[in-house]
């Protein structure tokens, strides 16, 4: 599987959903808020202390634990971008 997890991602930087490793109810709160296998999800910004983590995916925002978004793990991808784009 993939090495990269969202918790990695630095603001501006975006990825695509290759799986999720969290499991029972963890796992079902990211599928009903649309975190899915194939879903780019762009790093908004991230708090003073780093965590939480916000994040922007299918045309809304939301944020997420740093400890949830390492369960988040991204594709290999060679479309990340850095700096702040919106």
């Amino acid at each position: 599987m993939s090495e990269k997890t969202l918790a990695a991602l630095r603001p501006g930087q975006s990825g695509v959903v290759a799986g999720i490793t969290a499991q029972g109810a963890v796992k079902r709160h990211f599928l009903d808020m649309g975190i899915t296998k194939g879903v780019r999800v762009t790093v908004e910004r991230i708090a003073p202390f780093g965590d939480p983590i916000a994040v922007r995916l299918r045309g809304y925002s939301l944020s997420l634990r740093r400890e949830e978004a390492a369960k988040i793990e991204l594709e290999g991808d060679r479309n990340a971008y850095a700096g702040n784009h919106r």
